[in-house]
């Protein structure tokens, strides 16, 4: 399962989805947007939105922090990262 989640190294949110990555063990793949516009209009073409995080689980666009957070509030979310 490969997750792909759009960042900036200020951003509080990216910070909190990163962190429940790391609390349900999974490796995702960062990709800053600081100061790198083909990755910033990459992000936007992709998700269709501009604001960070952006996050995909596999092919499925999940949305920002508060939708990743959605999903976990949920019980989706382990379903989506196919944890037992």
């Amino acid at each position: 399962m490969t997750i792909d989640i759009y960042t900036k190294v200020t951003c509080f949110y990216c910070m909190r989805a990163k962190a429940l990555f790391d609390q349900k063990q999974v490796s995702f793949n960062e990709i800053k947007i600081d100061n790198d516009n083909d990755l910033r209009n990459e992000m936007i073409k992709r998700s269709g939105g501009v604001t960070v995080p952006q996050i995909f689980i596999g092919d499925q666009y999940v949305g920002g922090c508060d939708d990743l957070f959605a999903l976990h509030a949920a019980n989706k979310l382990d379903e989506l990262l196919a944890i037992d």
